[in-house]
């Protein structure tokens, strides 16, 4: 039951990077910001990472 919901909090994860990616894409290429495009791609992959940290040594 356990590795079922890691199995599925990873997938989620995974989810949520690729579409804070593709945001971040955007923000660059439409926006002409790429600041905040670069921002909000590593700030998301630093909220990914400590998140999955966090759920899988507890």
């Amino acid at each position: 039951m356990n590795l079922i919901c890691h199995f599925i909090f990873i997938i989620i994860t995974i989810f949520i990077l690729l579409k804070t990616f593709f945001y971040g894409i955007y923000e660059i290429k439409t926006q002409k910001n790429k600041t905040g495009g670069v921002c909000v791609i590593l700030f998301s992959i630093l909220v990914i990472i400590f998140a999955n940290v966090i759920v899988f040594l507890r």
